[in-house]
């Protein structure tokens, strides 16, 4: 699991993520990866479930976070 999320930093930093990326976060060690995405400086939203992660992708889609 900590592998994905490593590669979900590696991918948003090889593609200069400029814009908000809104992700859901599943599992044993959701809150180190929630830790790992909101240290990596990039615009990486977590969410903790379907209906959060769309709010949240309504409220960036406006430039709020």
């Amino acid at each position: 699991m900590r592998r994905d999320r490593g590669r979900v930093v590696a991918a948003a930093k090889q593609v200069s993520l400029k814009v908000p990326l809104v992700v859901r976060l599943e599992g044993t060690n959701v809150d180190l990866g929630r830790k790992i995405l909101a240290e990596s400086g990039l615009p990486i939203i977590s969410g903790s479930n379907m209906a959060d992660a769309a709010q949240k992708v309504v409220a960036a889609s406006k430039g709020k976070r």
